[in-house]
């Protein structure tokens, strides 16, 4: 693996600079331990045929997808003030560019100018006040997405506007105030290439990125990041470490030294994304292509390691879950062309089929007082978040949107459910590729509305397992780019 923890300094961008006449100068400061940027401007506009303002910038080429979670500091001066992302042709003041304009007032406006020293225009957003912001470019495209953090994005966006191949991408913050600075705080920047069309993951470049997600702030960690892939982090009972599987191999990645460690699985090396934590913390449960069949098969190892034990007989079965009382497993299985969720002893025994209903059901597992298996299933249509009785009885759908929901994991104290949505129109309901635009999103229990704890580019790997740490107070994830050179 090509690998490296978040680093300091100003990655992912190369420098900063005053843009235009800027009577106060600017700074930028990044704050490793919070992974986070205080950026400060001046500058009496970004309008007109020229702006002024403070900008922490990389060059970019072809497209990308820039998100960030940022606020002011202070009441500040001027109604007008602005902070977010940019993408300017040159880092000349009157450079054709377009902005996030979010201001100070809550205005928020996709603001752009086309040609060099020409005017400014806008497309005003619906939302006020937002404070996650997103910039993507698509071709001559461009996308404004904006939210208040923990709901859905709202987006508009502006076509045939054409920057150049090269652009100068990054955050600014304007004052509106010649002789006044004003400073705003940036979390959770994320910079993303996305894939390239008719992208193949076993061959083209894509990278991984291990985060870490506070629950009650919201704020990600980025802790470990790779040119390779590797998928769903697990983790581990003792709170030290998280498991993930990359090219067929299963690791250990140690959350105070940031390294992974290779564990032995004897000869069963073709380990995917769907491998599990018993609650005791003493055995894993993982599938692993079968060396003589191509298809997945469920077997359980000691967690330190050693020869793993075949649980299923056949195959395609896929683990997701392991009872509370260590007993059972519950698995996707595919069995003559319908994939259903089952239940099979720990120790190896009968299969039993726990769905029946038409379409893929997916992704089960136990809560921690064994009351239910949760699940999903796209029986009405769309994924849908569902759950049952460990029996298969009281089946009954907890989500009804116009999303696409994966993959719930429980907390450990029984009272939330995170899960992996897809935005409308990325997927087909029975589909869960890579390489798309997903939230994660927290839920009570028993339902209610969704709350989105982050907005990334993932899905396939992001969290195909539980990934709660063992106090609930945070949970791992993957997320992705193709490797930004």
């Amino acid at each position: 693996m090509n690998a490296s923890s978040h680093p300091a300094a100003l990655d992912p961008f190369e420098d900063h600079s005053d843009i235009g006449s800027v009577h106060l100068p600017g700074s930028c400061e990044y704050d490793p331990e919070q992974q986070a940027y205080h950026i400060a401007g001046a500058g009496a506009n970004i309008w007109g045929d020229h702006d002024d303002f403070h900008f922490a910038w990389r060059r970019m080429r072809g497209d990308f997808i820039a998100t960030v979670r940022a606020e002011f500091i202070g009441l500040g001066v001027n109604p007008h003030r602005k902070l977010g992302w940019m993408a300017r042709a040159s880092l000349q003041t009157s450079a054709p560019a377009v902005s996030t304009g979010i201001h100070g007032d809550g205005l928020v406006s996709l603001q752009f100018r086309r040609t060099a020293g020409g005017p400014t225009e806008e497309m005003r957003s619906p939302l006020v006040g937002a404070d996650v912001i997103q910039l993507e470019r698509k071709g001559s495209t461009y996308r404004m997405s904006v939210a208040h953090y923990g709901e859905p994005f709202t987006t508009v966006e502006v076509g045939e506007l054409d920057l150049g191949e090269e652009v100068y991408l990054g955050l600014f913050v304007c004052s509106h105030e010649d002789e006044v600075a004003e400073e705003a705080v940036f979390h959770d920047v994320r910079i993303v290439v996305p894939v390239k069309e008719g992208f193949d993951r076993g061959k083209d470049p894509f990278g991984s990125r291990l985060e870490i997600l506070d629950i009650a702030s919201g704020h990600r960690q980025m802790i470990y990041q790779t040119d390779d892939v590797f998928e769903a982090p697990n983790w581990t009972r003792d709170g030290k470490s998280l498991i993930f599987n990359s090219e067929g191999r299963l690791y250990r990645f140690d959350l105070e030294q940031k390294t992974p460690v290779l564990i032995d699985t004897g000869d069963v090396i073709r380990n995917n994304n769907d491998h599990v934590i018993s609650f005791d913390g003493g055995m894993l449960g993982i599938s692993s292509r079968s060396e003589t069949q191509n298809y997945s098969l469920v077997f359980t190892v000691p967690l330190p390691g050693g020869q793993p034990k075949q649980i299923t007989p056949t195959g395609p079965s896929y683990l997701h879950g392991w009872s509370p009382d260590g007993k059972d497993l519950v698995f996707t299985g595919g069995r003559g062309g319908k994939y259903d969720i089952y239940r099979v002893p720990s120790a190896g025994g009968d299969e039993v089929r726990l769905t029946t209903a038409p379409g893929l059901s997916d992704g089960p597992e136990y809560t921690p007082d064994g009351r239910y298996i949760y699940f999903n299933s796209v029986r009405g249509g769309r994924m849908q978040i569902w759950r049952m009785k460990p029996d298969g009885r009281e089946q009954e759908q907890l989500t009804d949107d116009e999303y696409n929901n994966w993959f719930p994991h429980i907390s450990p104290d029984g009272k939330w459910v995170v899960f992996v949505t897809y935005l409308v129109g990325e997927v087909e309901p029975s589909d869960h590729p890579a390489a798309k635009r997903v939230y994660l999103r927290l839920m009570p229990l028993d339902g209610g509305t969704p709350k989105v704890l982050a907005y990334l580019y993932g899905g396939q790997g992001t969290m195909n397992v539980p990934s709660w740490s063992p106090d609930g107070k945070k949970i791992a994830f993957v997320s992705n780019t193709v490797p930004i050179r």
